[in-house]
């Protein structure tokens, strides 16, 4: 696990103006990403405040060595699959020595400066190349939720508390927040249908959900057992795994989703390092009464003591020509499986992740309405339309529609820390298709 350094002192400051209170970025987070300048291709960089910090020109210019200027160059280029394969130790000499640099009073502010892009300037980018993406279902309450839906009696497979659900995704059709998401086409058929037919899906839906980055990888056929699990983390993102439930309801038996999924997933562009996380890991829920207790491969007392991630995240829809609003906050404590389990569950077959693989939660939901992560849930099936602020309802999401999701560390005696957006738009489906 990640330990508390004078990175995470809650007296730090920067120079960097715009970091001072700043929402997401202050110089206690430093999330890593990829952006291109006004001029110039992409690159690694570091949020701060409303700024970037340009990792090859500061490597270029000497402000590295040692350690950390390995991790720098690695990030240097347009993708941070290098860095991620390094492993913590030069991502955490990075970290320190980015704080040297950052901090306010740091006698290296005028090397510093020149090299740094204003955000609103720049345009990001996918962190790395995905080379897998695999999604959990690990929100018990989203499954229960939504097992309700469909099996009143018995929500939850049998399998459920025993073994972390999740299914092989589309890594090729994962996009940085602000690219647009089309409607897919695809076949599918309602319960009142007598037949199937192909279109627009009718039934678009958002889940809120966290992205898990890999670090260092293991060879095939070799387990992460769980005790490391949780340092093959390099960080996490928001992930927003955009979902057609008309066509998800037809095609899922028996191999579960397909092109319901594979059309589009969000995820916002920086990552937010295990490092930063390190004040805001907390102890994993108790199994309510009753439940399984985990089977050893994925039960370790320190990640059952600090293994979870304490993330509030919320829900915005902006409807075409409307008014924003919170459909939903939700909080990062309430999945039923640890990042650590996820991944040592991952590998137990022999199954090797890479670095730069991504594994999302699944959808992160609460026991109130108001904590549902995704409209299947909040308007039950489409059958309790929720009332928009600005007028008009929507049972699930119509073009033009905006959903931007948004995720905050906080915790007393620390600087609250933030994801930035994971942002899209809805666009037509392609004519002519049907």
């Amino acid at each position: 696990m990640a330990v508390l350094d004078r990175s995470h002192d809650p007296a730090l400051t920067s120079w960097v103006a715009s970091a001072r209170g700043h929402a997401d970025f202050p110089i206690q987070n430093l999330p890593l990403g990829v952006f291109s300048p006004p001029a110039g291709p992409p690159r690694g960089g570091v949020a701060i405040g409303d700024d970037i910090v340009d990792l090859a020109a500061a490597s270029k210019a000497g402000l590295f060595k040692g350690e950390a200027l390995r991790a720098a160059q690695a990030a240097a280029g347009p993708m941070l699959n290098p860095l991620m394969a390094l492993g913590a130790a030069p991502r955490q000499a990075l970290r320190l020595r980015l704080v040297e640099l950052l901090e306010q009073g740091s006698p290296a502010r005028a090397d510093v400066e020149p090299l740094l892009h204003p955000a609103a300037d720049c345009v990001l980018h996918l962190p790395a190349h995905i080379g897998d993406y695999t999604d959990f279902y690990a929100g018990l309450h989203h499954a229960t939720n939504v097992g309700r839906l469909f099996r009143p009696d018995a929500p939850l497979p049998p399998n459920y508390k025993h073994v972390p659900i999740g299914y092989h995704g589309r890594a090729s059709s994962v996009r940085a927040s602000g690219e647009p998401v089309r409607r897919p086409n695809g076949q599918r058929k309602l319960a009142d249908e007598a037949v199937p037919s192909f279109g627009p899906a009718r039934n678009l839906d958002y889940e809120l959900e966290l992205g898990l980055w890999i670090g260092g990888g293991n060879a095939p056929g070799e387990p992460i057992p769980i005790g490391e699990a949780g340092g093959h983390v390099f960080g996490l993102c928001l992930l927003n795994d955009w979902s057609a439930r008309d066509v998800q309801a037809w095609e899922y038996q028996p191999l579960g989703p397909f092109l319901a999924k594979s059309f589009a997933t969000t995820v916002s562009p920086w990552i937010v390092t295990a490092e930063a996380l390190a004040p805001f890991r907390v102890a994993q829920a108790p199994r309510p009464d009753g439940d399984p207790a985990p089977l050893p491969y994925l039960l370790d007392p320190q990640d059952q003591s600090q293994g979870a991630v304490d993330v509030a995240l919320e829900v915005r829809l902006t409807p075409v020509g409307g008014l924003a609003q919170r459909l939903a906050a939700g909080h990062a404590t309430d999945l039923y499986w640890t990042p650590a389990q996820l991944i040592a569950h991952h590998a137990s077959g022999g199954c090797n992740l890479n670095p730069g693989d991504l594994l999302g939660t699944g959808t992160i939901s609460g026991v109130t309405p108001g904590s549902c992560g995704s409209l299947l849930e909040l308007t039950r099936g489409g059958r309790d339309p929720i009332t928009l602020a600005g007028g008009g309802t929507r049972r699930f999401l119509e073009d033009g529609d905006e959903v931007s999701l948004r995720g905050v560390c906080r915790r007393d005696g620390f600087i609250s820390i933030g994801f930035g957006e994971c942002r899209a738009t809805i666009l037509p489906a392609p004519a002519g298709a049907a």
